[in-house]
């Protein structure tokens, strides 16, 4: 990569500072861990999505470069099962019985496939990481603990206690502040009311349901890790420790005695009222609290880089507390930026323990891996964004498209070319892209308009550029895939367009002389400008020829463009009963020459 991009690139300028604090670390010439941690608690959502691409391109920046470098996924799958989440097909209220266990002990959803819980939400994300060239080291957190992979941290965790307690115990006051600032701040706003006034109750364009604030809280909360209690909670003394059950399972316990001497640890579970003492050395049925986990972490993989959401940034939270815990465990807290939410358009925040919030295989659905990685890759961490499967998703096609272009023809600017090259490719090599890309919004045209027939749209494809002809149905995928299924699988009925059965003989019957003119025109053409190209040309040409313009001309003329939308409205509605419809020129060519005739120009007495 140029000097010229590694310039305008974030993630170029996120290499450069994590390869210096490697240095700092004196890990020259070792490898640099970037790090990823994910709680397999739900569905791994779009927003949740960032946790693994963030690193994923700044690792894959360093391989670029030649340095050894390592991008590990951290599996959370040891934390407690919280709540049973609402909407999540397979799972019922009888799921409670299992909160407070691990993740990995809890079943996975009715018919499902996979053994655990845990495992049925990390499945969908492995399947897009193989598609999107994510290459990982994946640890989890279940089989380091209970293989006593962290013995000797967890002991020195409980003889570093009082100095763990007086750090979080200085955060606590801190949280408390600004927890005390943001419920007064809510207030005020409570007191002014959505109308600015007297806030009264009542319905506005811009106030969400309360499923939406639901969802918006959750989302808000991220993993819940951020706000997990770090300990203090027992009557007994501060311990950082938090045993499983033996008896029940789950982690209603509470710590009440420690020798450090001889490492005993007395717990009571309060859900089961099994209290037991067990030698803390080879007890490995637990965890340490979040807050002390993660900087524990960071020390035992010897992490560089691992950036986190909102909601581990916050006063008190878990990214900012472990800065003063990292320490204790032999190491610094990691080079971490934070970054912002990821939204979809039309929706609340997406939070990953409700269901129906699309994940990374949602969007893979209907997007080519390139374009998924660019939503990411163009846009700082910081950088909030909304990712829409509507309307928008075709402009988002175009955009992609006329980026290719400029840089197949050398016009990018060094910001674009360099989000250009994390999206099609990795240290390891270009990644498959779609042969032949025929524009997604006209794949989407002719796949409405055939109404998803497979063999009548490759037909019409194959014939939209003469010059260049589709020799199989392989070069147009997986755009025409994700077309088909974007057209058939979100565009609502009432969007899609339904062609006319027989002709509107009553509404032709009504034409006036310039109508008539117009339409033999455009049907005395169809033979000549049978393409995408030239049917373009000619259903612009006519009304330059109707007023005597040279159809090759560009001509700026309210009283022309006027002309045109009257024409291209006449046509629709004599093809699709409606003034507007799928680009005029694609639904010529998905109509086919006979039917266009039928409906424009049928024969006298012809139904």
């Amino acid at each position: 990569m140029s000097e010229q991009v590694a310039a305008q690139d974030w993630v170029t300028r996120l290499a450069d500072e994590v390869i210096a604090g490697a240095d700092r670390r004196g890990l020259t010439g070792q490898v640099i861990v970037c790090a990823s941690g994910i709680s397999p608690s739900g569905p791994i959502h779009l927003g949740n999505f960032r946790e693994l691409i963030t690193p994923h391109l700044v690792a894959d920046e360093i391989q670029r470069r030649g340095l050894p470098c390592e991008h590990i996924l951290s599996w959370d799958d040891y934390d407690r099962f919280r709540r049973v989440p609402a909407g999540q097909p397979g799972v019922d209220e009888s799921w409670e019985q299992y909160i407070g266990m691990p993740l990995t002990s809890v079943p996975a959803p009715a018919g499902s496939p996979h053994p655990n819980w845990a495992e049925h939400y990390k499945a969908p994300l492995r399947e897009a990481m193989g598609r999107l060239g994510i290459v990982v080291r994946e640890i989890s957190q279940t089989e380091q603990y209970t293989a006593g992979a962290y013995v000797e941290q967890v002991l020195l965790a409980m003889r570093e206690r009082t100095a763990i307690d007086e750090v979080l115990g200085r955060y606590r006051t801190l949280e408390a502040a600004a927890d005390a600032k943001q419920r007064e701040s809510g207030r005020a706003k409570a007191r002014v009311g959505p109308d600015g006034g007297s806030g009264r109750p009542g319905k506005h364009p811009g106030e969400l349901t309360p499923e939406q604030q639901e969802a918006r809280t959750e989302a808000e909360r991220g993993s819940g890790a951020a706000g997990e209690d770090d300990g203090s909670e027992g009557g007994s003394g501060y311990y950082p420790y938090r045993p499983y059950c033996t008896s029940c399972g789950t982690d209603f316990t509470t710590v009440t005695a420690y020798d450090d001497r001889t490492h005993a640890l007395t717990y009571r579970c309060s859900k089961c009222g099994h209290e037991e003492t067990v030698d803390l050395a080879e007890f490995h049925n637990g965890k340490l609290v979040w807050k002390v986990d993660w900087p524990m972490r960071w020390g035992y993989e010897r992490v560089v880089f691992e950036p986190s959401g909102v909601d581990h940034q916050s006063p008190g939270s878990s990214f900012v507390v472990g800065k003063d815990l990292a320490p204790i465990f032999g190491w610094q807290r990691p080079i971490g930026p934070m970054y912002a939410f990821v939204g979809i358009a039309g929706m609340a925040k997406m939070s990953s323990s409700r269901g129906g919030v699309p994940i990374p295989s949602d969007a893979l659905e209907v997007m080519e891996p390139q374009v998924l990685r660019w939503l990411y890759a163009r846009r700082k961490p910081h950088q909030s964004f909304d990712i829409s499967f509507g309307q928008e998703l075709q402009r988002l096609y175009d955009e992609w498209d006329a980026l290719v272009r400029k840089v197949g023809a050398g016009r990018a600017q060094a910001g674009d070319l360099a989000a250009h090259l994390r999206a099609t490719s990795t240290a390891a090599g270009v990644l498959p892209t779609t042969p032949h890309p025929i524009p997604f919004r006209t794949i989407a045209s002719v796949v409405d308009v055939t109404q998803g027939d497979e063999a009548q749209t490759v037909r019409i494809l194959t014939e939209l550029d003469p010059d260049h002809p589709v020799a199989s149905v392989e070069e147009l995928q997986p755009r025409l895939g994700c077309a088909s299924r974007w057209m058939l699988g979100y565009v609502p009925e009432a969007e899609r367009t339904v062609v006319r059965a027989q002709p509107d003989l009553d509404r032709l019957a009504t034409l006036d002389g310039p109508q008539r003119e117009a339409l033999r025109l455009l049907v005395e053409g169809l033979d000549t400008y049978w393409s995408l190209d030239g049917l373009t040309h000619l259903v612009y040409a006519v009304p330059k020829i109707q007023r005597g313009i040279d159809p090759a001309a560009k001509v700026r003329d309210p009283e022309l463009s006027q002309a045109q939308r009257a024409f291209f409205a006449l046509v629709y509605e004599l093809l699709v009963g409606a003034d507007t419809g799928p680009r005029l020129p694609t639904l010529l060519l998905a109509l086919g020459k006979e039917t266009v005739l039928s409906l424009l120009a049928p024969p006298p007495g012809g139904s």
